[in-house]
């Protein structure tokens, strides 16, 4: 298939994107899904980076949540309490009413949630607030890949579903630029959190309005015909015809599946509780699921392990630790370093491509481990100054490779029967890992030191980099056909009947990585 291999052969990553833009230009109506989706990306990140600078006034109008550090994680990690719960429904949601009812569900609690929280006059209010945004976030960060990478053409899948990301990046970014802008503004807070009801809003309107659901879910729902015209926008005529090929064939096998094992379709909660059922425990009995599912959980749980949302989160607070004390100037230098990692995300979008998805986060874990070191370093020695620069160093290093390639691989390793559920597994592991790190970030540098809190995530990232040496193999370029029969593969199984022909890449990273599998 031409666009498997194409990303294989010559051609710099540089000319990729050039080709990708010169794609985005031609295709108006790729560009204005992408961008559009991307707006779910945008309030997450807006959603889970905002808290960081409004802590700080939270604290100064409740004297509760001041003097209580164990309050203040809460008030932070209730989010990713409700993102748990967001990514669990994310996927079941998403699979059962499509990708785009499930984005827009999503919009409709950032909304409710940014109104609850602008309006709060108690801690608990601001608790209510962020529990809703959570969930919104939740679904959203399992939706809105997913719409993204179904839409996309294999050739620039990773790519545009790193737009994703990097409106994730762009978000927090907003977030801190929205922070440093109303620091002076009466009910600074409030401001701050209220702000994302903007873009939710705007979303909103143009998932209802202007955009279609996944073609591939559609396919999948049997509107073939609504599908073939969504797909006819999306890709030119000479790679069409393959597309919807190889989609048929996926569908089709699907169905004898479920046809020997008398369906699952109907509405009736019976048929449905059946249906998730039966699917958990193929994915427990069956090798390559468990193998896929191995891999997307693995590198979303060391996503968050490494230490990122301790940056993201609390950056400001940490800014203080290392000797800056005013709000003012913690909040525009965490700004800053919220700018590098939109800039690194837009950097991954080109590496992802260039270097694969396996090469890509490897090399980040081990600029990550440095970092840490550094950060350790300087907290141990009192540098408030290399303690701001091992941040920076952080940030560089994170967010261009296990910033985007986490969902980059879990958009792309399951097959298209189980893709919203793993997905929404992997997510579910995410956020549990995220809610760990951010609720004992605080009482751990309390009880230990931030050195010492630093070197437990060196120890982390360390076996991190084991993780992804011996379980994550490289899919770059392939079609989600081809990565479903790599992993049979690796179980020891024949391909699916009727796949195109595999490219020489997908050979080449089986006889590298296939033993490390088994």
């Amino acid at each position: 298939m031409e666009m498997a291999t194409s990303s294989e052969g010559g051609g710099s990553g540089f000319q990729k994107v050039r080709d990708l833009i010169a794609v985005l230009r031609e295709n108006s109506y790729l560009l204005k899904l992408t961008c559009s989706a991307g707006l779910g990306g945008l309030l997450f990140g807006y959603d889970t980076g905002v808290i960081s600078g409004a802590l700080l006034y939270i604290k100064k109008d409740f004297p509760a949540v001041d003097h209580d550090t164990v309050l203040q994680e809460t008030i932070v990690s209730m989010a990713v309490a409700g993102a748990m719960v967001g990514a669990a429904l994310g996927g079941v949601c998403s699979d059962r009413f499509g990708r785009k009812k499930a984005i827009i569900g999503a919009d409709v609690l950032f909304l409710v949630g940014a109104v609850v929280m602008a309006a709060a006059v108690a801690p608990w209010m601001l608790i209510i607030g962020r529990v809703l945004v959570g969930i919104g976030v939740g679904i959203a960060s399992i939706a809105s890949p997913l719409y993204i990478a179904e839409a996309s053409p294999s050739k620039y899948r990773g790519a545009l579903v790193s737009f994703n990301v990097f409106f994730i990046t762009g978000g927090q970014f907003l977030s801190y630029a929205v922070n440093a802008g109303l620091t002076q503004v009466p009910g600074t807070w409030r401001w701050m959190l209220g702000v994302a009801g903007a873009p939710a809003l705007l979303q909103f309107i143009l998932m209802v309005a202007l955009l279609p659901e996944s073609p591939r879910w559609l396919y999948r729902r049997s509107y073939v015909e609504k599908a073939d015209q969504i797909l006819r926008r999306i890709y030119p005529e000479n790679q069409l015809k393959r597309e919807i090929e190889e989609l048929r064939n996926a569908v089709e096998s699907e169905r004898a599946e479920a046809d020997a094992n008398q369906g699952y379709e109907g509405g009736s909660c019976m048929r449905t509780l059946k249906r998730v059922t039966d699917v958990t425990n193929e994915l427990l009995l069956t090798k390559e699921l468990r193998l896929a599912l191995t891999a997307g959980i693995g590198l979303q749980i060391f996503q968050q392990f490494s230490g990122i949302n301790t940056v993201m989160y609390y950056s400001p607070t940490i800014v203080q630790m290392a000797g800056f004390g005013s709000n003012s100037t913690a909040v525009f230098l965490s700004m800053g370093i919220a700018a590098l990692n939109a800039v690194g995300t837009l950097l991954g979008m080109y590496l992802i491509e260039r270097l694969g998805r396996r090469s890509l986060a490897m090399s980040s874990l081990t600029g990550v481990l440095f970092s840490l070191v550094v950060l350790s370093a300087a907290f141990f020695k009192h540098v408030g100054w290399a303690a701001v620069m091992g941040l920076g160093l952080y940030i560089i290093a994170f967010s261009p490779g296990m910033g985007p390639v986490p969902w980059a691989v879990n958009s792309e390793i399951y097959p298209l029967k189980y893709r919203g559920l793993c997905g929404g597994i992997a997510a579910t592991a995410c956020w549990t890992s995220n809610l760990v790190v951010s609720m004992t970030f605080l009482s751990l540098t309390k009880a230990v030191g931030a050195s010492y809190t630093f070197v437990v995530f060196i120890g982390i990232v360390l076996l991190a980099l084991l993780f992804v040496f011996t379980y994550v193999p490289e899919t770059k370029g392939m079609s989600f056909e081809e990565v479903e029969n790599m992993w049979r593969r690796r179980a020891g199984k024949e391909p699916l009947p009727n796949s195109a022909a595999e490219p020489a890449m997908v050979k080449k990273v089986d006889l590298e990585n296939g033993s490390r599998f088994h």
